[in-house]
């Protein structure tokens, strides 16, 4: 499918007519309030199954009907969704199987979102037959664009229909053979050995919660759960629709679900992106949101992706919420428009009068007009995007990756041992992505079996699991030219946590790093150690490995405790490239004087050809250069050349002081 599915970028919001069956007179207010606010498009029926589908069988369509013509007649795209997130009561009545049951063995009684077992062969039918009728209805209709499947699929269910499924599913994985299964497993240890896949049950907690490659196979069968009851959604929909693109909501790093392979499955990647702006520090969570684009974006090879939904204001459900600063969602939307974004969508355009997300934010608020902060801001950002329909379908070129794998994310929370208090994966990828980020280098964050022969630098921090070939293709790369960094506990073990024999790095990665990891030792909370590198002093923070170095060279040693004076970083040339080790956590500046070493050798360029001060972040889309102000004061930016301010419409050049939220774009 083209990368540029629309010539504009999309701006709009969930859309719950519905909700406002007996004030029809509001519909209109809103397709007023739509024109003046600059919204080009709306999601509808997210919810919308008992309103459709108010008795088994009995259809009405005559509210969709109406909201579908109406926004067509205004001149607005229509994302139409399915329904499958929150099903009627009448069919949690008749057909109680669809209802999840819990880690508990309870099945759950009717209520809240995504409460179906995904494995429910009635639901599954239900879901189909509800998803063809509005394909048949609405396949010609002018406004749909785009069709929007469930929302934030989600969670996970223990019925005996999901138990039989998950070992059928183990069977397929295993070759049916149940002693490959107990290798794999190592079920020697405690007694596990199985007799036969029947006796095999989810991991719960008043099971079996100890082998970590039980909930790993468990967690990649809720992924194929998911994947097949998705495939299971839109098949009317590519048989009567086949021209409309399709997608489902992703959330922020949601681990759940195997995102990076359900990604495979969509024609283009939409995700929810709710930053915890003014709870702290903004700059901090500026690069983790931006982090979270990027991770995205390079899902689908560096594709656009929506932004399916964002506040416009406040959410309803941090313990406190706070509302963000005046241009503060309009920075946060800019952003995502630079990592890759085609879309700024809203969740919602119009509060509800009642129900459980009354007070979370909106364009239109409970007053009901034009009149307020929100409203204004929101207008404002739609006709600023209307300026940048240019970008659209544009791709990101990005010469570096960061390794973020969705399984070493369960991998690195079942594993028992060394620190078990402070173990954060992601966190971790985030401060390696961080240095670039600051630096206005495009950067990729990609799973571990992606292609890394495109990039000049791969790292990938605390790799604790490699998935088969991993190693091969790390040597592989490094062989041919490349720069790859491991940091501590990487190549540790295989696909079932199962650890590797010979010693640490994993196989041949002893060679291309030219080290052997002897020891790891972990320090408690109000502990530090001491490491160099390059003369400086750092502290050892939690967990490190302790090496010997064979080929390597040593640039960095610890400098306390029984290890002082063993590698604590280091650099082997290994064919045409080189690999990196870094053997401590550190929790300040490591990162960043690692990653501005390895930006000098691998001749890494900015997309800014000017100094980029603190707080401000730097991104180039295709023709357009974006300035944005995370910092919490005025920042000032010394251009290199004259740019065209795009927004102003006017030449740009010298010395700009950007406000606090402020941002340029330039061309």
């Amino acid at each position: 499918m083209d990368d540029k599915l629309f010539d504009r970028i999309i701006h709009g919001g969930d859309y719950n007519p519905d909700q406002w069956l007996n004030t029809p007179e509001i519909w209109d207010e809103d397709m007023r309030l739509m024109n003046l606010a600059h919204v080009n498009s709306a999601t509808v029926g997210i919810f919308a199954w008992s309103l459709i589908e108010p008795q088994e069988g009995v259809y009405d369509f005559s509210c969709l009907d109406t909201i579908m013509d109406k926004l067509h007649e205004n001149g607005k795209a229509v994302i139409l969704a399915t329904p499958s997130g929150a099903r009627p009561p009448w069919l949690a009545e008749k057909y109680p199987e669809v209802l999840r049951v819990e880690e508990n063995g309870i099945r759950n009684l009717f209520g809240v979102r995504h409460n179906h077992c995904l494995t429910s062969p009635v639901y599954r039918e239900k879901v189909r037959n509800i998803n063809r009728m509005l394909a048949e209805r609405y396949k010609e209709h002018p406004a749909l664009k785009m069709w929007h499947i469930s929302n934030e699929y989600s969670g996970e269910c223990h019925c005996d229909l999901c138990q039989n499924a998950f070992r059928a599913w183990l069977k397929k994985e295993y070759n049916n053979d149940i002693d490959d299964l107990n290798e794999r497993w190592w079920n020697g240890f405690w007694s596990h050995r199985l007799n036969s896949f029947e006796q095999i049950s989810s991991p719960v907690n008043r099971g079996e919660n100890h082998v970590s490659a039980l909930k790993l196979a468990w967690k990649r069968f809720v992924t194929d759960s998911h994947i097949s009851f998705y495939e299971n959604e839109i098949a009317p929909l590519r048989e009567l629709t086949p021209d409309i693109p399709i997608t489902t909501n992703f959330m922020r790093m949601y681990d759940g679900i195997d995102y990076q392979k359900f990604a495979q499955h969509l024609d283009l990647i939409s995700w929810d992106s709710y930053p915890a702006w003014e709870k702290g520090n903004n700059e901090e969570e500026s690069i983790s949101v931006a982090f979270t684009h990027d991770v995205f974006r390079s899902m689908k090879g560096g594709k656009p992706f929506f932004l399916m939904e964002s506040t416009p204001s406040l959410v309803n459900w941090h313990p406190v919420n706070k509302l963000p600063k005046p241009a503060r969602q309009a920075l946060s939307s800019m952003q995502a428009v630079a990592h890759g974004a085609d879309s700024i969508q809203y969740f919602q355009w119009r509060k509800s009068r009642g129900g459980h997300e009354k007070y979370h934010g909106a364009v239109v608020d409970h007053c009901g007009h034009e009149n307020t902060r929100v409203f204004r801001e929101v207008t404002r950002l739609g006709k600023q995007l209307e300026l940048l329909a240019d970008i659209t379908g544009s791709r990101t070129d990005s010469h570096v990756a960061v390794v973020c794998d969705w399984e070493n994310i369960w991998a690195v929370r079942y594993f028992c041992g060394y620190n078990n208090n402070r173990r954060d994966y992601i966190k971790e990828c985030e401060k390696w992505y961080a240095p670039f980020c600051k630096r206005g280098i495009a950067t990729d964050v990609i799973a571990m079996d992606a292609d890394f022969s495109k990039y000049d630098l791969v790292i990938a921090p605390f790799l604790y699991m490699l998935k088969d070939g991993t190693a091969e293709r790390i040597e592989e790369y490094v062989k041919n030219g490349g720069t790859f960094l491991m940091t501590y506990l990487s190549a540790l073990v295989d696909t079932d946590d199962r650890c590797y024999l010979g010693g640490f790095p994993a196989g041949n990665l002893k060679n291309v790093f030219g080290i052997v990891c002897e020891e790891t030792d972990s320090l408690p909370e109000n502990m530090t150690g001491k490491a160099s590198f390059n003369g400086k002093m750092y502290d050892v923070n939690h967990v490190c490995d302790i090496l010997h170095a064979d080929t390597a060279a040593v640039l960095g040693t610890y400098e306390s405790d029984f290890y002082a004076g063993t590698p604590a970083v280091t650099k082997n040339t290994f064919g045409k490239g080189a690999a990196w080790y870094a053997a401590f956590r550190n929790d300040d500046c490591l990162a960043n004087d690692i990653c501005q070493q390895l930006i000098a050798e691998t001749g890494l360029v900015s997309d800014a050809a000017f100094p980029v001060p603190d707080g401000v972040q730097v991104r180039k889309r295709g023709d357009f250069l974006f300035v944005l102000n995370f910092a919490d004061d005025n920042r000032s930016i010394c251009l290199d050349k004259e740019y065209t301010d795009v927004l102003a419409e006017c030449p740009c050049s010298g010395t700009v002081s950007l406000p606090e939220c402020g941002y340029l774009i330039l061309k």
